[in-house]
């Protein structure tokens, strides 16, 4: 069976987005620092249809390049997709990422609210009421075989977590402390979750560190 993989940021005191968390500033006080080693690489501008830019090119570019190999299908929360709740209304949402979204694979949303699917280019994003579990089991039939990832945001990934259906969590450590916030590990219990690690690379301004997951 495909792999449910996820990988975030996270800061050294375990938060992986600040406080103040808001529309206007979703990241939270603080929270953008946790990504300042990612946007200047050359692959993220290739994911963002910004390849003629150039980027650098380091350890990180290898590390993000390795995360969406082999990846059919990505997972997300409502509030990863887009701001607010509720139903979707007369003119939804159609995502941050405009009309040629990074993902290049089907992507499976989990709302409350139906919707039926919204078809961009390279990717179409399917938006599933039942739960994480029928949402993992359509992402892996879109997948056709190839693995799933988590793609946010972290109450997603710590769900999966708790239920004990994630295989591999890739952390970029990120050497910044924001004293509050959203924390990865919140509500998990510790004496169940085992993590063993596969890798480490240090690279400029981030440490990541790719564990499997198994929960005793």
């Amino acid at each position: 069976m495909s792999k449910l993989r996820f990988s975030i940021a996270i800061s050294l005191d375990g938060f992986v987005a600040g406080p103040d968390q808001s529309e206007e500033n979703p990241l939270g006080i603080g929270g953008k620092k946790l990504h300042e080693w990612a946007t200047p690489l050359k692959v993220f501008k290739e994911m963002h249809g910004r390849a003629s830019e150039g980027g650098e090119v380091n350890a990180s570019d290898d590390v993000l390049r390795e995360r969406f190999a082999g990846v059919g299908a990505s997972i997300m929360g409502r509030r990863m997709f887009g701001p607010g709740s509720g139903p979707w209304g007369e003119d939804p949402w159609r995502g941050w990422w405009g009309d040629e979204p990074p993902f290049h694979h089907p992507v499976v949303v989990l709302t409350h609210h139906e919707r039926e699917p919204l078809e961009l280019k390279e990717t179409t994003f399917y938006f599933v009421t039942e739960g994480i579990e029928a949402a993992l089991e359509q992402a892996r039939e879109a997948a056709g075989g190839q693995d799933v990832a988590i793609a946010g945001g972290a109450s997603v990934g710590r769900q999966y977590l708790a239920a004990g259906l994630l295989d591999e969590i890739d952390l970029s450590i990120v050497p910044v402390l924001l004293g509050g916030g959203e924390g990865l590990f919140t509500g998990i219990e510790a004496n169940d979750l085992q993590l063993e690690q596969l890798r480490a690379v240090d690279a400029p301004g981030v440490i990541h560190v790719k564990y499997r997951v198994g929960h005793g």
